[in-house]
């Protein structure tokens, strides 16, 4: 009988363990949570200090001032929900007020693309309502790396190169933080940020002030940041300063101390699909989110079991599908405290048995929404010319993916199994280091999270105050025959829910493991608007990794595909972990060479 083992080859095994598993975007950030689970914290405290330490090590793909969904598996409760931690548009924030100061779009930096910050409140909430921890526990490692160094990535070195002229001309706050010496910081540098590493010691001391126990210290954690010095340090930041932005012209903010200490996060029930033997949870329509339900009601009609995942057959599917999707999310998606947003028809049988006819086997070059009487907004057609760029020299747009797919940056995500069964599935993003000027007092910068905001009236996604932007961010999770299963997601913006939905078809369909689903040569189209400026579309561009087959790349092209091939790995940064009994099992993606799953 052979030794040799029968499976394929993956990067990297796919973990498996039954006390617990951690998978992120990021080495270091792995290692934390799963400090947190040895010591004793259940996968929600491993999630916070997994959080703040993303914070502090991928400061060009998220940071304090940005905001993050959250989807939890709490074994006690028995259900999934789904945190909002998507801060709204300020009270200021009117369509009006942006009008005046000569703009037809939210710009994609500077100060009035923020947003109420979402991410702090939304960590203490899930620390105090689901964790055991206290705040020093999931702050420390934060403020350690803050204050004594880590080791900085080159993909951080390179968005630093990016934006340096605007950081030495416009930007200096952010130069004195990430223009060490005057100079573009080399990769592997040990790179500190004492000022974050102080703001965050403070909140903590300002917490550890008083008595009566956890949930008190939490409080005053929270009043520290949304009633306390960060606000104010905002507050004033915005009051004050006239920032450039992309738009070419400097603008003064309009968020407040006031919008702050007026917001807490929310706690919801997720959109769910069922798909076959599993229920897919995602965040709500003020969410791309459900891109992937919807997704998946159309491709249910398919016979995808036994396709090669490398096939043209099985990518055509999926990218048309996917086209149908990201044009109704164009058309009807938003805050549904805002606009009625007809959820239950988009994902019901008969709307998807119809929009299935559309699907032939030659590529659609048209953004097709669907038609609901008296619902949805106009989707205006802004053609891109040449390649799509993701992060300009003004830092434009949320750092996705650049030229030819390769990554320029993103976003984070993580997802946590601990040994009870709890999961955690986040992905934090916004307040990356281009997105706006560092405040000097906090050593952080706000986030761009309004550029998704319209500025036409009467649009499901118009800019109104109080108003959840529809953010790309979009964490998944998913029971298996009624039984908590599986967590996963990726950074990417407009990419996020054509990589998640491959993954799972991928997985479901194909029989691959986490790590060779992950591992697996992957793609994403272009067709449809981007949710960043400056909101252009390229309609029938399809973008494939280079180990995407020739003949399958030849097929696409005949079925009137425009493909353009890029590099090996280029296409996403998914993590993932399952449960099945007493098992744990994870996996994370080798793209960029940051992320990694552990456990045991």
């Amino acid at each position: 009988m052979s030794n040799i083992n029968p499976d394929p080859f993956t990067t990297r095994p796919e973990i498996e363990g039954t006390f617990g598993v951690v998978a992120t975007t990021h080495w270091i950030a792995t290692a934390v949570g799963m400090a947190m689970l040895e010591k004793g914290g259940n996968a929600f405290d491993a999630g916070v200090a997994t959080a703040f330490t993303l914070q502090v090590v991928e400061p060009h793909l998220n940071g304090p001032g940005g905001d993050v969904p959250v989807i939890v598996r709490d074994v006690k409760r028995g259900r999934t929900e789904v945190i909002c931690g998507q801060g709204p548009a300020p009270a200021r924030a009117t369509i009006a007020h942006y009008k005046s100061e000569g703009l037809d779009m939210v710009p994609g930096t500077g100060l009035l693309a923020a947003c109420v910050p979402g991410t702090f409140e939304s960590w203490m909430m899930l620390l105090r309502d689901y964790g055991t921890m206290r705040v020093r526990d999931v702050l420390e490692p934060a403020i350690a790396y803050a204050r004594d160094g880590y080791p900085l990535v080159e993909r951080a070195c390179a968005t630093i190169q990016t934006v340096e002229q605007l950081f030495r001309k416009h930007w200096p706050t952010s130069a004195a933080v990430y223009l060490p010496n005057g100079e573009v910081p080399k990769p592997g540098t040990l790179f500190t940020n004492t000022t974050l590493a102080a703001t965050y010691a403070r909140i903590l001391s300002e917490a550890e002030s008083g008595g009566g126990g956890r949930d008190a210290e939490i409080e005053r954690a929270r009043k520290a940041w949304s009633q306390g010095f960060v606000a104010e340090a905002i507050d004033k930041f915005c009051r004050t300063q006239e920032v450039m932005d992309v738009s070419g012209s400097p603008h003064r903010g309009v968020l407040t101390a006031d919008d702050m200490a007026r917001w807490q996060p929310t706690i919801e029930a997720p959109l769910t699909y069922d798909y076959g033997r599993y229920t897919v949870c995602k965040a709500g329509v003020w969410s791309q989110g459900p891109v992937t339900l919807q997704q998946l009601a159309l491709l249910k009609g398919f016979a995808l079991d036994g396709l090669d995942p490398t096939g043209p057959e099985f990518i055509h599917l999926q990218i048309e599908c996917a086209k149908l999707a990201f044009a109704d999310r164009e058309k009807f998606y938003g805050d549904p405290k805002f606009s009625e947003i007809p959820i239950e028809t988009l994902l019901s049988d008969a709307y998807n048995d119809e929009r299935r006819k559309l699907v032939t086997d030659k590529a659609s070059l048209d953004l097709r929404p669907g038609a609901i009487e008296g619902l949805g907004g106009v989707v205006k057609l802004r053609r891109a010319e040449g390649q799509r760029e993701a992060v300009g020299a003004l830092g434009a747009g949320e750092p996705t993916v650049g030229r030819f797919g390769e990554v320029r940056g993103d976003t984070v995500h993580f997802d946590i199994i601990d040994k009870a069964g709890n999961m955690i599935s986040s992905t934090p993003s916004g307040g990356w280091l281009q997105s706006s000027p560092v405040i000097p007092e906090l050593g952080f910068c706000l986030g761009s999270r309004a550029q998704m905001f319209d500025l036409e009236e009467n649009q499901p996604s118009s800019l109104a105050p109080g108003k959840r932007p529809r953010t790309t961010l979009s964490p998944t999770m998913a029971l298996r025959d009624g039984e908590p299963y599986l967590a996963w997601g990726s950074p990417g913006g407009d990419q996020q829910d054509q990589w998640i939905t491959q993954f799972f078809l991928r997985h479901v369909h194909c029989n691959l493991n986490l790590q060779e689903s992950i591992d697996a040569p992957a793609w994403h189209s272009e067709h449809f608007p981007i949710s960043f400026w400056p909101r252009t579309a390229r309609p029938g561009v399809l973008v494939v990794e280079n180990r995407v087959p020739k003949a399958t790349i030849e097929n696409l092209r005949e079925r009137g595909h425009i493909v353009e091939v890029g590099p090996d790995w280029s296409e996403g940064r998914l993590t993932a972990a399952s449960r099945v009994g007493v098992r744990r099992r994870a996996a994370a993606n080798p793209r960029g060479m940051q992320g990694y799953a552990a456990g045991r």
